[in-house]
Parts: structure tokens; C-alpha cells; sequence
């Protein structure tokens, strides 16, 4: 394994970094916005411009790539991220921080792609599945431990900065890297009519899940905040959430390969909306809450990987990128909308609405999955194994074995 993982440790460490800036931010910006006195609805656009500028980003990305290169494109990207966050602590107009969160999602979807292009240039066919389990693991922790960050006490621009100090460190081990750069694969098409014909419990799901998700990112820290938790506090919240979604991921995914994954993901989703349904009784009780956040963490995050696996068992490997860049499309579109109604919905009810909205996309997940299960029962055992995985771009999907990624040149150890 560390003879996997030692040619791509510098690609790793900068993610880490990069993530530990991003995941501060994405908790930061709800929670200075609350200060600022920004409505909820205002908060859940300020998320939805961040998810609009990465389904942007994902088409205006490539091209600069292919006109100044690997390395380059990185070190723009993260100086406009950092010049991005330190204007935030300049000014808390609405209009700007909107404008501000849209160029934030361009670049950042830029800086991923980047990093999981060049992992997966880097890796021979046989390790590619650990290198992939190693760079949702780095995700996964990177974003867990960024949320004690908020533990760092100053004026209100000092988070900030630490989080443009963080984006600028991610610059440093990919730039003095020795791997080779890869030669960036041009775009699936994308072709929701064939990924609905194949797998529409995907689509669906995808689609839902975002709607959900998006809300989860933009908007929970401010619902944790308004229940009483200080600021310290939030952070641990989002830390236990984010855990849950790691650790549950296997046993959940062990249980959407024992069975028909419709089935499973009906059950997933029937336990997240049960748990969001209960989460808002228990907000005055530590740790009863944060009991119940890890729970519904665990469920909610297995939805995605659920559904990317579903998607392989449908499809043969010469169209999953095609139908993984619709996935994505799908789960985009849901991120944007999501925080958007979730808001809405904050402003005119309250913020316990937040885990009404939770329930709902996941009972809807769980209703048309079980539909299409007793409609459509497929016998037979899926051939795809689940992986855990965050929503990510088309070229993290290429490192899973079970796609058929382009063949790329050997890279040089570092």
C-alpha cells in the first residue's frame, strides 16, 4: 500500500491542505453570513451560486487547462481561491459574496479536477482501486478535521486568512511535484436519456440527493448555531457528521452489495428520513444530537456512492463516464436548488424546517426506489462493488476499477 500511495503523496498532501481550506470555508461563510444578519433565504443562495459556479466551472475549466497546463492552471486557481476568500473578510455586501461564492466554485471544481486527473494518470490499472479508497479517505478526514478550525479564536477576518493560508500551502507540494503531467481527456457527453433508460432509480437518486446535500453544506451550521451551540460547538457538529458519513459508508455499501441496491437505497434513505424527522426534537440534548447527527451523517452520504454503484451494475464500462458526468450533472443541478428552497423554507417556518427538508428528499429516494424495486425486480447478485465516495468530478470516477479510464503513460516517482 505505501509503495502505492508514495509516487502520488505530494498530489495527496496538497489535497489535504486544499480541503482543510475548503471545508473551513464552506462552514464559515453560513456562519459569518448568520452574524451579518443575511436571512436564511440569502444564506441558501449564497450556496446555491458556490454549486452553479462548479457545474460552470466543469465546461470552462478544460479549455485553460489545455492552453497552459497542469501546474499552471493550479497555481491560478489557487491564487484566485485565496484572493477570493480575503475579499470576503473585506466586505459582507450580499451581492458580492454571491458573486464571490459563484468564482468560488468555478475555480475549486478546476483544482479538483486537476488533482484527480493527475491521480489517475499516476496509477496503473491494478491500483486504482487504492488509490482511490486513499483519496476519499484524505476527503473525508481533511473535511472532519477542518471543522475544529473553527475553534481558532480572533476578529473575524483571522478564519479567513487561515483559510487562504491553507489554499495557498495546497500550491506547494503539487508545483514541486516531479510526476508527469497527464494529457487532460476530453469531456464525456453527456446523455440523461440513456442514464435514465438504464438506471433511473440513478437519475433520481442523483438528482434528490443533491437536493439534500447542498442544503446539508450551506445550511446545517446555521441551524446548529440557532439551536445554541456556540461556535466551537458547530464545529464539532459538522465534524461528527462528516465521521458518521466516513465510517458508516462500508457497512451500508456491504449491504447494497448483498442485496438489490434499489432496495438497499430505499432503506438508507427511509433511515435518514426517520432520523431527520427525530433530529430536530432532540436539538436542546448534546449529545443525543450529536448521536443522531453521526446516524443521519452515515445514511446520507452512503446515498451518492449507492447510487454511482447502481449506475455500474446498469451500464458496460464504455459508457460509465458518459453516464457518471450525467450522474454529476444531475447531483449539481439538485446542490444549486437545494439550499435555495431549504432557505426559503428556514425564513418562513423556522430552522427545524431544515430536517423536514432532509426528510422529505429522502423519503421521495426512498418511495421511487422502492417503486421501481417492486416494479422492476431484477434477479441475480450486481457485479459492481460499492465504493464509498463523495460527489466528486468525472475524472475521480475513472480511478474506480470498474471503469475503463483512458490508458495513460507511465509518471516518473517522486
Amino acid at each position: 500500500m505505501l509503495r502505492t500511495l508514495r509516487p502520488i503523496a505530494s498530489l495527496l498532501a496538497g489535497t489535504a491542505l486544499l480541503l482543510l481550506g475548503v471545508g473551513l470555508l464552506n462552514t464559515l461563510i453560513p456562519l459569518r453570513g448568520d452574524m451579518y444578519g443575511y436571512s436564511n433565504t440569502l444564506l441558501g443562495g449564497l450556496t446555491s451560486a458556490y454549486y452553479a459556479g462548479y457545474l460552470v466551472g466543469t465546461f470552462t475549466i478544460p479549455p485553460l487547462v489545455q492552453r497552459i497546463g497542469y501546474i499552471r492552471t493550479f497555481a491560478f486557481c489557487t491564487a484566485c481561491v485565496a484572493c477570493v476568500v480575503l475579499l470576503h473578510a473585506l466586505s459582507h455586501a450580499p451581492l458580492l459574496w454571491l458573486a464571490l461564492r459563484l468564482l468560488t466554485g468555478v475555480v475549486l471544481v478546476g483544482l479538483y479536477m486537476l488533482i484527480e486527473s493527475w491521480l489517475n494518470a499516476s496509477a496503473q490499472p491494478a491500483q486504482r482501486g487504492s488509490v482511490f479508497a486513499a483519496y476519499m479517505v484524505v476527503n473525508l478526514g481533511a473535511l472532519a478535521l477542518a471543522q475544529q478550525l473553527l475553534r481558532i479564536d480572533g476578529q473575524p477576518f483571522v478564519l479567513f486568512t487561515v483559510v487562504a493560508l491553507l489554499i495557498c500551502a495546497a500550491t506547494l507540494p503539487v508545483v514541486a511535484t516531479r510526476l508527469a503531467q497527464p494529457v487532460l481527456q476530453p469531456t464525456p457527453k453527456l446523455r440523461l436519456s440513456r442514464l435514465f433508460a438504464a438506471a433511473p432509480s440513478a437519475g433520481v437518486g442523483a438528482l434528490l440527493s443533491g437536493l439534500g446535500m447542498g442544503a446539508f453544506w450551506g445550511l446545517l451550521p446555521v441551524y446548529v448555531k440557532n439551536t445554541g451551540f456556540e461556535a466551537a460547538e458547530v464545529g464539532t457538529y459538522m465534524s461528527v457528521a462528516i465521521v458518521g458519513g466516513a465510517l458508516l459508508q462500508w457497512p451500508l455499501g456491504r449491504l447494497s452489495d448483498r442485496h438489490d441496491r434499489r432496495i438497499a437505497l430505499a432503506l438508507v434513505c427511509a433511515a435518514a428520513g426517520a432520523l431527520a424527522i427525530v433530529a430536530p426534537f432532540l436539538a436542546g440534548l448534546r449529545m443525543a444530537s450529536l448521536t443522531i447527527i453521526f446516524l443521519y451523517g452515515g445514511t446520507a452520504f452512503a446515498v451518492y456512492p449507492i447510487v454511482v454503484a447502481h449506475l455500474v451494475d446498469h451500464l458496460p464500462p464504455e459508457d460509465l463516464m458518459a453516464a457518471s458526468s450525467s450522474v454529476l450533472l444531475l447531483y449539481g443541478v439538485g446542490s444549486a436548488l437545494g439550499p435555495l428552497i431549504a432557505g426559503a423554507l428556514m425564513s418562513a417556518t423556522g430552522p427545524w424546517s431544515l430536517f423536514g427538508w432532509f426528510a422529505l428528499v429522502h423519503g421521495a429516494i426512498a418511495v421511487y426506489a422502492g417503486y421501481r424495486y417492486q416494479t422492476f425486480r431484477r434477479t441475480g447478485a450486481d457485479e459492481a462493488h460499492f465504493r464509498p465516495m463523495l460527489r466528486t468530478t468525472p475524472s475521480a470516477l475513472e480511478l474506480m476499477p470498474e471503469t475503463d479510464g483512458p490508458e495513460m503513460p507511465d509518471a516518473p516517482s517522486t
